[in-house]
């Protein structure tokens, strides 16, 4: 845990109670801080009230004496409207910030790696984290991903923290700045949240904020928007810019090039790995977060060779076209990390006989884009409140079946899948679509599909 030394004796406001607003409490306390802690969910409250002291920061004083608000970045302080308890933080002048910021304030000597993009963010900040590992770097890995930032150990100035930072606390960091700050893509995501694109694109943009000329900041150039960001931070910005790509040239970055790495960021391009090595990154979308990975740990000054064998040796993660098992010729992938239809879209172009569990809570603009890879897929399987959308736009096009939910589209898939016997079968869970109609979240939902497709392997294997 870290302590966060500099808000001894004061008084620390934290509104939203969940993983990273705990965490922020409990450093806040150990501090020395009086912490004022509330959330809106009782259940919640019931839970954290014998350990940490609650108010209710809507009736709450603002004017006496409360020096800042650490807000859960779920917590809306803008669009659709702003939590009235940050309507009277900000009348009383009160800092609001996040979670991410209070990290910085508490260590600022060591060294900080941001990442954030619509999509790959997570992949993109495990890989970094492992390759700095296997070059002996002392790192913690944290954030959007997993351990919230200040759940993870305290570092001195030769320690590296590498950070998911999501367009919701970007927007939350007032005066931290990444010595290596990755942006990865845009596109539609949150527009509840953002208000519209031009905000949305504003926060992801803040990742690069406060950088000097001792910094990097990499950018994915894969896209319309974020080759506009390039283009202007390569007039305006003082930090180092290095474009990456993950299919095509770019001058002094790092890019994919006929499926090898290409090292151009010192002018001379240089393949160093053929990227069909790296088992754990299928697909082409997976060629661009390992050249941003790759140009980080460059930039931190990590051996070619170092970054190239610790990219082979990456274990991938859960929930993220996770290869769960394969039996009876059918391989069953867990892609539950796949919540809007750009993020689907990178599993569907990597195989050609698809069984596709799709549906849940759908985002905006639905399936709808995916239509050139419905010739890959076989049949869907549609579940949760997106189903009759999802129908509508596969009819004609995809034969689908309405399952409801993920355990009938497992069984469903399973069966069509083996009564097929199509060379190179999978059965894919890559909603399109949140999960917060059936699970309480992504990762909830792909350890049901995991534990499911665990029983059908069980069954599978005893004998007739």
């Amino acid at each position: 845990m870290i302590v966060v030394g500099c808000y001894n004796g004061r008084r620390v406001a934290v509104l939203g109670l969940a993983r990273s607003g705990l965490a922020a409490a409990r450093a806040l306390a150990a501090a020395g801080a009086q912490v004022l802690a509330w959330d809106d969910n009782r259940k919640v409250r019931d839970a954290v009230g014998r350990e940490i002291a609650l108010h209710d920061l809507g009736a709450a004083d603002w004017h006496q004496g409360i020096d800042a608000l650490v807000l859960s970045p779920g917590i809306p302080h803008s669009y659709p409207q702003p939590h009235p308890a940050v309507v009277r933080a900000r009348e009383a002048g009160v800092e609001i910030l996040g979670d991410l910021e209070l990290l910085g304030r508490a260590l600022p000597e060591a060294r900080y790696i941001g990442i954030t993009g619509t999509n790959g963010k997570s992949t993109t900040t495990a890989l970094i984290g492992h390759i700095l590992a296997a070059a002996g770097v002392r790192v913690e890995v944290g954030g959007n991903l997993g351990t919230p930032a200040l759940s993870l150990a305290p570092l001195g100035p030769d320690g590296t923290y590498v950070l998911e930072a999501s367009s919701f606390q970007l927007e939350l960091i007032p005066s931290l700045a990444f010595d290596i700050a990755v942006l990865l893509n845009i596109t539609p995501d949150h527009l509840d949240r953002h208000g519209d694109m031009a905000g949305y694109i504003a926060a992801k943009r803040r990742i690069f904020a406060g950088q000097d000329t001792s910094g990097t900041a990499i950018i994915g150039i894969d896209d319309p928007i974020c080759r506009e960001i390039y283009a202007e931070l390569r007039r305006t910005h003082p930090a180092r810019v290095v474009p990456i790509s993950g299919r095509e040239a770019a001058a002094n970055g790092a890019y994919v090039e006929s499926g090898w790495l290409v090292d151009a960021l010192d002018g001379e391009p240089a393949r160093v790995l053929e990227l069909e090595s790296a088992e754990r990154l299928p697909g082409t979308h997976n060629w661009q977060n390992a050249a941003a990975a790759y140009a980080a740990a460059r930039s931190a000054g990590i051996d070619r060779a170092v970054v190239s064998a610790a990219i082979c040796s990456f274990p991938g993660l859960a929930h993220r076209q996770e290869l769960v098992d394969t039996f009876e010729g059918v391989r069953y992938i867990n892609d539950s990390k796949a919540t809007n239809a750009d993020a689907t879209e990178k599993a569907l172009a990597c195989y050609s006989a698809i069984y596709w569990i799709a549906g849940g809570l759908p985002k905006a603009g639905g399936i709808t884009p995916l239509a050139p890879y419905f010739d890959r897929v076989r049949h869907a399987f549609l579940i949760g409140r997106a189903t009759e959308e999802f129908a509508t736009t596969l009819e004609g096009s995809v034969p689908f079946t309405r399952c409801g939910d993920l355990a009938t589209a497992l069984a469903a898939a399973t069966a069509q899948a083996r009564r097929d016997a199509v060379p190179g079968a999978v059965v894919l869970l890559s909603p399109a679509c949140a999960s917060y109609d059936q699970f309480a979240n992504f990762e909830v939902r792909g350890d049901s599909f995991r534990a499911l497709v665990a029983e059908l392997a069980a069954a599978s294997a005893k004998p007739a």
